[in-house]
């Protein structure tokens, strides 16, 4: 893994399907309690530097009723400045306006975690990167429905996509180099 470099203004975290249902599956390596945990303190060290977080959840398309579960984590604690999307295809930019809002803000590069490894979050770093922004992989805040998948898209697929890194790594490159 290469040094990151980051601007934190033109930074974006965009966590995926951290939802009470998404959580609660048997999910490998890690559990998803795990990847709550790990991505609530990204958003915490994104936001303390005036970085952008973004939830994102999705919605079953053509349910009227959601199933019980679908709300963002209560945990997340969203603040003032989040950003909150609904998707209802696997990916994050596909006609929720995520884009948009980034070019708005000036945003270069999305940093991504949540689950699942090889659903959400793949789908949603390989939008990222067609519509040409520094995709940054925080492969040990996410997790796979699948240990083997999972480990197959970080060792495989992120690297073709942009770069992977630990959330230890992230978080240093968001801080102010002396």
């Amino acid at each position: 893994m290469s040094t990151l470099a980051l601007e934190p203004r033109r930074t974006a975290l965009v966590l995926i399907d951290l939802m009470p249902r998404i959580i609660a599956l048997d999910t490998a390596p890690l559990s998803g309690r795990d990847v709550l945990d790990r991505c609530i303190a990204l958003a915490q060290a994104t936001r303390s530097v005036g970085g952008l977080v973004v939830n994102v959840r999705v919605e079953r398309p053509g349910v009227g009723v959601q199933p019980n579960g679908s709300e963002f984590a209560p945990e997340l604690d969203p603040q003032p400045g989040d950003l909150q999307l609904v998707k209802r295809t696997v990916g994050a930019f596909y006609r929720t306006g995520l884009d948009d809002v980034l070019r708005a803000r000036d945003i270069d590069t999305v940093v991504l975690g949540g689950i699942a490894t090889n659903f959400g979050v793949e789908s949603t770093g390989r939008a990222a990167d067609d519509h040409g922004y520094k995709t940054i992989y925080v492969t040990d805040a996410m997790t796979g429905l699948d240990g083997r998948a999972h480990d197959f898209a970080v060792s495989y697929v992120f690297p073709r996509f942009g770069t992977t890194c630990t959330g230890t790594e992230y978080v240093a490159a968001l801080s102010p180099q002396s």
